[in-house]
């Protein structure tokens, strides 16, 4: 895996358009944001997405155009980002192939390999990543993966794209997305479920759920931009406030009783294999 590159706003290449999306979901909108932060026009942006409901939240949000079904129009797209279920990629890909003039294909569909993707839409000009919600609020955390037949102009338009979210870093091997979508595109759900269970035990122990959610929240947010600052593994910044005997000790031997770390690490296993069986499942 390359080391992580957070390129700052002002230094990755500029934004062209016309951008076309396939499915107008969440991350599809994080994505769009960020396009549109950037200073992209809302006129280079369509999106392909079935649902009524959305396609009228991306207009009133963003006023991009935005249609029902593919169709010809998608020819002008130099890129097409796939931001679909993985379930509907493939019938996806059968409506747009037919108008796509070979533009840049970048897919944040997970567990879909790139040899499906590549297949089904006859171009080799494929980048796979992976991000995750935080992208909603410019925050997020991406890898990428680029085929042989991808550009060294390719990546960096796919690298423009991915920065307007947050921080990206790039893979050599396609199957370490598989554990990239273990650790970092589900990961914000771990994180949200350790806030429920602190949440709930500062109730319990009489504080109001408001307090308990501003604590939480604060301690998180504080706790990783202290990793993110500090040169020390975690382990080095966990052992400085567990002072033995003291109630962090209590706390974490409570933890280490229970083998919370040995659960943790098996439950980010099996997210492995279920990313894996996805590209198995749905894929060519």
């Amino acid at each position: 895996m390359l080391p992580a590159d957070a390129m700052p706003s002002h230094s990755i290449p500029a934004l062209s358009g016309p951008i076309a999306f396939i499915g107008g979901g969440n991350m599809a909108s994080a994505i769009i944001g960020g396009l549109l932060r950037q200073g992209l026009a809302p006129d280079q942006i369509e999106v392909v997405e079935p649902f009524e409901a959305a396609r009228a939240q991306l207009l009133d949000q963003y006023a991009v155009v935005a249609r029902d079904a593919a169709g010809p129009d998608l020819a002008r797209a130099r890129l097409v980002v796939w931001a679909v279920k993985p379930q509907t990629f493939k019938d996806a890909a059968r409506q747009v192939k037919p108008h796509a003039r070979d533009p840049l294909h970048l897919s944040v569909a997970a567990g879909i390999r790139s040899d499906s993707i590549a297949a089904w839409l006859g171009s080799d000009r494929v980048v796979r990543c992976m991000p995750n919600t935080p992208a909603l609020v410019g925050k997020g955390m991406t890898a990428l993966f680029a085929r042989a037949g991808a550009s060294t102009a390719d990546r960096a338009q796919a690298e423009a794209v991915i920065a307007t979210t947050g921080q990206h870093l790039w893979v050599r091997n396609e199957a370490d997305l598989d554990a990239v979508t273990a650790l970092s595109g589900s990961g914000p759900a771990y994180v949200f479920f350790f806030l429920e269970a602190m949440i709930d035990a500062g109730v319990q122990m009489g504080l109001t759920r408001e307090q308990a959610h501003q604590l939480a929240v604060g301690t998180f947010v504080g706790a990783s931009e202290l990793a993110r600052a500090s040169n020390d593994p975690p382990e080095v910044l966990r052992q400085r406030v567990t002072s033995k005997g003291g109630t962090t000790y209590a706390a974490i031997t409570a933890l280490e009783e229970d083998r919370v770390k040995e659960s943790f690490i098996r439950a980010l296993r099996a997210a492995r294999r279920r990313a894996a069986e996805l590209g198995d499942e749905f894929g060519a």
